[in-house]
C-alpha cells in the first residue's frame, strides 16, 4: 500500500452553520466509509491562511512573515492522509471526498 496526501483547496471566508452543517455530516460519513476500508490514516481541518506563518531561513537566522506563502482565492483548507494500492483507488477516494465538501481536492502520492 502506497499513501496519499488528498489536499482540500477551499475559499477564503467561512461558510454559513446551514451550508457546512450537510457538509460536516457528508465528511464525517465519508471518513468513517473510509476507515472501514483500512484506507484512512490521518485527516485534518485548518485554521484560515491568515494564521499562518510563513519562516525562511536567511544565512542561519530565521526570518518569520506573516500570513500565507502566497497570495491567493483559493488555500489549503485541510488535508486527509489515505493508504491505497493505486493511483486509481486514490483518486477514487479523492472523488468521493471532493464530492462531500464540494471544494476542489488535490490527490497526490507521499514520497
Amino acid at each position: 500500500m502506497r499513501q496519499y496526501l488528498l489536499s482540500i483547496y477551499q475559499p477564503e471566508g467561512k461558510a454559513p452553520p446551514e451550508v457546512l452543517a450537510p457538509i460536516i455530516a457528508d465528511l464525517n460519513a465519508l471518513n468513517e466509509e473510509m476507515r472501514a476500508a483500512g484506507a484512512w490514516v490521518f485527516s485534518v481541518g485548518l485554521h484560515p491562511a491568515s494564521t499562518a506563518t510563513v519562516v525562511r531561513d536567511r544565512d542561519g537566522e530565521a526570518l518569520f512573515t506573516d500570513g500565507p506563502f502566497t497570495e491567493g482565492k483559493e488555500h489549503l483548507g485541510g488535508f486527509t492522509i489515505i493508504n491505497a494500492p493505486d493511483l486509481d483507488a486514490a483518486l477514487a477516494w479523492g472523488a468521493k471526498l471532493a464530492r462531500a465538501v464540494t471544494l476542489p481536492v488535490e490527490v497526490r502520492p507521499v514520497a
